[in-house]
């Protein structure tokens, strides 16, 4: 009997671990929303929670704090999207800077430029937002590094790679404005035709 019990405790437990993960992913996607679309000051806990459809305490369950929210939210998107960028395969470098400036004119962007902001006047927040962007910049550079096959051994290649970074950034902020596509496009091709030249 004893086995039978053990058994279907454990059945018991893995319904339950999956609903509990189920409902962070949902409380983390809800917290980015809201912090692309109403910023710092309009997200909170409560909103995040009401629109994941759980209680404020099933939030505060996993994320006893407002920080822990938004930075794991940020961290979890992040990594999202950098498993995206390594999945992909694109044909030619035009394609892989149209991706790497994607990255940055979403609403991972946006979210994450209102915790930058937060975090510059939150003394609580500042050291956690700017370790994530510290590891999340590293990640990013690494797979750009391996989608344009740089080899970065050779003079400038490193400084290249971070100036596609920096740009795209760049690009993304312009777009928080108005829509930039078009204007987009053409950096874009021109920056593909300066790696060819930089990289080889």
């Amino acid at each position: 009997m004893g086995a039978v019990t053990s058994s279907g405790t454990a059945v018991e437990r893995a319904p339950k671990q999956d609903r509990s993960r189920a409902t962070r992913r949902r409380l983390l996607e809800a917290a980015v929303s809201c912090l692309a679309e109403r910023g710092w000051s309009g997200s909170t806990v409560s909103v995040v929670a009401e629109r994941a459809g759980v209680s404020r305490g099933a939030a505060q369950h996993h994320f006893p704090t407002r920080e822990d929210l938004f930075t794991a939210a940020v961290e979890y998107v992040a990594e999202e999207r950098s498993t995206a960028l390594r999945a992909l395969r694109p044909r030619g470098r035009t394609e892989v800077v149209a991706a790497l400036v994607d990255l940055y004119t979403g609403p991972l962007f946006r979210a994450a430029l209102h915790l930058w902001v937060a975090a510059s006047n939150e003394p609580q927040l500042g050291g956690r937002v700017t370790e994530l962007e510290a590891r999340v910049g590293r990640e990013t550079h690494r797979i750009a590094v391996e989608l344009l096959s740089a080899d970065e051994s050779h003079p400038g290649v490193r400084e290249t790679v971070q100036g596609l970074l920096d740009m795209a950034r760049g690009l993304g902020l312009a777009n928080l404005l108005t829509d930039d596509g078009p204007r987009r496009e053409r950096v874009v091709a021109q920056w593909a035709a300066i790696l060819d030249g930089a990289l080889g």
